[in-house]
């Protein structure tokens, strides 16, 4: 396949020209049938990440970091299309990418707080911890605009908005 025709692939474009402002528009993915855009995790400890659906494309970067929070746009046979919370994006294989819900704690907590983890769902219950922005966390179930997260050994609940790795509204176990 050659870049022009990978650039003319379906694409959520919601996923890319905004926010998480709001739940986007999800269909399923041509290759999976899974939703797209969806979150998923990175699995392998080094992923090439390349500017085409194909080991023809030039690679543009490696990711070293396992579990990392990635959005999948689109989908191309056994490639998958994938934005990081900075924006970059680009094409990897399939098999390095993971089913496991992670996010990372966002800044745009009030002043650049860190993102407190209360004991339940709810403003009012006790506090368990501090997540500083930036730190990774995995997280195990979103309800009602909150996330039950777990990270350094440590389990709470923190808003949905102050995590990129799940969609405002999004709800599952």
């Amino acid at each position: 396949m050659n870049p022009a025709a990978a650039e003319d692939m379906p694409i959520a474009t919601a996923a890319l020209n905004s926010p998480q402002a709001a739940m986007p528009e999800r269909t399923p993915g041509a290759a999976t049938g899974l939703p797209v855009p969806r979150f998923v995790s990175l699995k392998s400890g080094r992923a090439n990440v390349r500017r085409g659906p194909g080991t023809d494309f030039p690679i543009d970067w490696v990711y070293r970091k396992s579990g990392v929070p990635l959005e999948v746009i689109a989908e191309s046979n056994n490639w998958r299309r994938i934005r990081d919370h900075e924006g970059d994006g680009g094409w990897i294989w399939h098999s390095m990418l993971d089913g496991e819900r992670t996010a990372i704690i966002d800044g745009t907590g009030e002043d650049g707080a860190p993102a407190v983890l209360h004991a339940e769902p709810d403003d009012a219950s006790g506090v368990i911890a501090y997540a500083e922005n930036g730190l990774l966390v995995r997280v195990t179930s979103c309800k009602a605009r909150w996330c039950r997260l777990e990270a350094k050994g440590y389990e709470g609940w923190t808003p949905q908005g102050r995590l990129w790795g799940v969609y405002p509204g999004e709800n599952f176990d």
